[in-house]
């Protein structure tokens, strides 16, 4: 299962955590997936969708 939004297609970023010593780590940035059922017609469809996708379907 990929860490993936079914309708954008945003993924996680890589980066570095820098301390104060200036010491570089590598991490990443994870986007905030949500498994939501959306009504697609008369049909359920289940997707994994990020939060900025939900918001964007919740205004329209």
């Amino acid at each position: 299962m990929a860490i993936k939004c079914d309708l954008c297609g945003k993924s996680p970023m890589v980066g570095h955590n820098v301390s104060h010593s200036k010491r570089a780590t590598k991490r990443r940035w994870r986007p905030n997936i949500q498994a939501v059922t959306i009504q697609d017609g008369d049909t359920a469809r289940r997707l994994r969708l990020c939060t900025r996708c939900l918001r964007t379907l919740h205004k329209s």
